[in-house]
């Protein structure tokens, strides 16, 4: 009997052992800063509580100038949710389909005529990705539709394989401005960044002003700032607490109502019967019925990451401006085992 109960308490005091020696999310952060692989602001939420919420190192290296929790930093790629929650909004009060042509918007080469607005979602359109192609500063969407008409056709036969087109989302960006009437940037602003009081969120527009804006910077700690002006496939700078924010508002329906919402999150078939894993702007992972969401940006010297697991209002936010230094995919597999 006693020996039963001495192995007991040997048990116990093993698995307290090692429980201790779980690393918390904070100490792991820290580490990231400590190695030189992160420079930013972050975010993690679980089940709703902080875990872990900081800002480490310089927003601006030269003037000396340290990032605290509301330095907007560019979030690059994850403006792509921005703009497919505002191609929602207008489905929902009836100004386009999602399975209208493109073409019945804007103007598109002949051989664009027929992609639809769910095809450009799901970057199944075959629309070239004009971002490898272009390292013209100052860069606009008029630009990139240029360039389109002067390419003679599509990269493939739309919905017969998903390829990431940043060109396909500034498309959706000008059908925004078309069927609103307004700006992209005064659209986004009224319809989600005021009603969120997202306030240290911006769409970059020339002679936008940002006081508390995050530098880039490479690997080495040199220059490499953002320097385009396109929209819809990037072009906005935010923080972790108001890309929170926006997280709480399509968790609850306030943008999105439910129906959109599922949509949102639901992976599509191709034309061979394979499934891309990609929604409207989300890469979507099923991993036995535990149902995440998640999207990355990088240019230049940014790079940023939000992960969220869609039932349990968990989500990971890291923003960066030394992109080249940070390895994301090292630093989410981390912070997801530190928080399970």
């Amino acid at each position: 009997m006693k020996t039963l109960i001495w192995n007991f308490f040997i048990t116990i005091s093993l698995i307290i052992q090692l429980i201790s020696c779980k690393q918390h999310p904070q100490d792991i952060v820290s580490e990231y800063y400590r190695k030189g692989e992160f420079n930013g602001s972050v975010l993690i939420m679980k089940n709703g509580q902080i875990v872990c919420d900081t800002a480490l190192g310089f927003r601006n290296i030269e003037k000396g100038l340290k990032a605290d929790k509301n330095t907007s930093f560019y979030i690059a790629s994850l403006s792509k949710p921005f703009t497919a929650a505002a191609i929602l909004m207008l489905e929902q009060k009836g100004l386009l389909k999602l399975d209208d042509k493109a073409s019945r918007f804007i103007i598109l080469p002949e051989y664009a005529k027929n992609i639809t607005i769910r095809q450009l979602l799901h970057h199944t359109s075959g629309i070239r990705d004009y971002e490898n192609l272009f390292s013209k500063k100052q860069l606009t969407n008029q630009e990139v539709i240029n360039w389109l008409f002067s390419s003679k056709n599509l990269d493939f036969a739309p919905d017969s394989k998903f390829k990431y087109s940043n060109s396909g989302y500034i498309i959706l960006s000008c059908i925004i401005e078309k069927v609103s009437g307004k700006s992209y940037s005064m659209f986004i602003n009224e319809h989600i960044i005021t009603p969120l009081k997202m306030h240290h969120t911006y769409v970059y527009e020339a002679g936008t002003v940002i006081q508390n804006r995050a530098s880039g910077y490479n690997k080495e700690k040199k220059p490499d700032d953002y320097s385009i002006l396109t929209t819809g496939d990037g072009g906005i700078y935010s923080t972790p607490e108001d890309l929170y924010k926006f997280d709480q508002a399509l968790r609850n329906y306030t943008l999105i109502n439910k129906e959109n919402t599922q949509a949102m999150y639901s992976t599509f078939p191709l034309s061979d019967g394979k499934i891309s894993d990609y929604g409207f702007a989300w890469f979507i992972e099923n991993n036995n019925g535990k149902i995440s969401a998640m999207h990355t940006g990088g240019l230049n010297g940014f790079k940023a990451l939000f992960w969220r697991d869609l039932q349990h209002n968990t989500c990971i936010i890291a923003l960066t401006n030394q992109g080249e230094a940070f390895p994301l995919g090292n630093f989410l597999h981390d912070i997801k085992k530190a928080i399970q």
